[in-house]
């Protein structure tokens, strides 16, 4: 049954037009009267903790540009991983950034943080940046549809290295960790077994990794250092692979 994300407030038995972005996908999928969809909002359960809630609906009218539904009966259900892992990531270039956002959505991540970092090639700033957010939260989105998440991961602006490391030193959460290719660091797999909150930040770099400044702060910001293995991965592949091995570990 296709998926559509719908950020208003669900209610069983209401009558609703549905937002733009998912009466395009409805009209694209040349749905029908009397087709049914599954709607999801993203909001807790009241009184139900993490729990989000789908919802079934019903087709009843299609519109030139809008489109009315029925909010049927809501599922309460989690399909969240129990540890909350934060991706930190120096941006990759190209469309890999995409790709980054779509899968590490996929596997569960809780939010990422894209940084502009001294080795960083994507150099955004201003109203470039804000589109690039907005254009990664789309791609959020469109995962969590597909995946069956009804969690949305938020993708926060850009931000420079310095100003989110110093946010992170003084409002530290759960446990942080650096990917680094220092010699003598530990594995990911022996810092998992040290890491029984179920909060972390994993903090890594673009493309050339973090630079020896910018690795050294993070260390003294009480990041712990951990490596992947012997081999050297893209950026993009190195922060899901430490995602895998947090979610599914």
């Amino acid at each position: 049954m296709p998926r559509f994300y719908c950020p208003v407030p669900l209610v069983t038995g209401a009558t609703l037009v549905l937002p733009a972005a998912a009466a395009r996908h409805v009209q694209v999928l040349r749905m029908q009267p009397g087709d049914t969809l599954t709607l999801f909002n993203g909001l807790p359960v009241k009184d139900a903790g993490s729990t989000t809630a789908e919802f079934n609906a019903v087709v009843l009218r299609m519109g030139r540009n809008d489109v009315e539904v029925q909010v049927g009966a809501g599922l309460e259900v989690s399909r969240e991983p129990l540890r909350h892992v934060h991706l930190a990531v120096g941006m990759p270039a190209n469309d890999r950034m995409d790709w980054l956002v779509e899968k590490a959505t996929e596997l569960g991540v809780a939010s990422i943080q894209p940084l502009l970092t001294e080795r960083t090639v994507l150099r955004l700033t201003g109203e470039r940046a804000v589109k690039k957010q907005q254009h990664w939260q789309g791609i959020a989105i469109a995962a969590c549809e597909q995946c069956g998440r009804n969690t949305v991961p938020q993708v926060h602006p850009v931000v420079a290295f310095n100003p989110w490391l110093q946010q992170a030193i003084s409002q530290p959460q759960g446990c942080r960790l650096v990917l680094s290719l220092a010699p003598s660091t530990q594995t990911l797999t022996a810092a998992i077994e040290l890491a029984a909150t179920s909060v972390v930040t994993v903090l890594s770099g673009p493309e050339g990794g973090l630079s020896p400044q910018e690795e050294a702060a993070a260390l003294q910001g009480e990041f712990a250092p951990i490596t992947l293995g012997e081999r050297v991965l893209r950026a993009e592949t190195a922060a899901l692979a430490a995602l895998v091995a947090l979610t599914l570990g």
